[in-house]
């Protein structure tokens, strides 16, 4: 996609991804924005998360405390620091934008009062767009994702974009489709309503998901 895209606004990210793209940096330092469209796509099918044994220990013993939009800023700034991010200030800025006008969400990871993981991205009809997430703590980014996707199922989402398939996303059961695919499962979900909304789930509805998938 072509590069120096000039005026972008959160309109135009909210249109972007009607469409299927995304905004990527090359890095904190390059204030270009870049459009991606990727020939295959990874998603997050949400009767398809694959808590693991040793997840659901972690769940079980309960030592996170779960929010939702409790600290969007802190989340995207955990998610930027590292060595190489495509997040720059003004990727940051559009986000804290999409987030006031209710189309950036959070989930936030907590431990002993310090925010030590989470998962930020972005909701249109009955899709969420995972931009990112980060842990400062073992496992701390799994329980954000493990509680996302209850979240979402909860709430009637149907297509959990990740964007790009990892190794670690494909842990947990992520799976990658054409792109021809993921449009037409974005049409279906941008047709329905849906609405990333509290209470967080409860922790038995989040170990239920072992039961589901397993």
């Amino acid at each position: 996609m072509p590069r120096d895209t000039p005026d972008i606004t959160p309109e135009t990210l909210l249109m972007a991804y009607a469409s299927g793209v995304f905004p990527m940096a090359e890095s904190r330092d390059d204030p270009e924005i870049f459009w991606v469209d990727p020939k295959r796509r990874g998603v997050m099918p949400l009767d398809g998360f694959r808590l693991s044994r040793s997840l659901a220990k972690v769940i079980r013993q309960d030592r996170f405390d779960i929010t939702l939009n409790a600290d969007f800023m802190g989340v995207l700034d955990g998610c930027a620091d590292r060595q190489e991010t495509w997040i720059n200030p003004e990727i940051a800025r559009l986000y804290h934008e999409l987030h006031l006008a209710g189309f950036a969400h959070s989930v936030e990871v907590r431990q002993g009062g310090a925010l030590v993981g989470g998962v930020y991205g972005v909701t249109l009809g009955a899709a969420f767009f995972g931009e990112s997430m980060f842990s400062r703590v073992r496992d701390a980014s799994k329980v954000a994702l493990a509680y996302s996707v209850a979240l979402l199922r909860a709430r009637g989402f149907m297509l959990f974009d990740t964007q790009f398939l990892t190794e670690h996303l494909a842990s947990l059961g992520a799976v990658e489709i054409p792109r021809a695919q993921y449009r037409a499962k974005l049409e279906v979900a941008l047709n329905r309503t849906a609405r990333l909304t509290g209470p967080i789930p409860q922790l038995s509805d989040v170990l239920h998901l072992r039961t589901q998938t397993s």
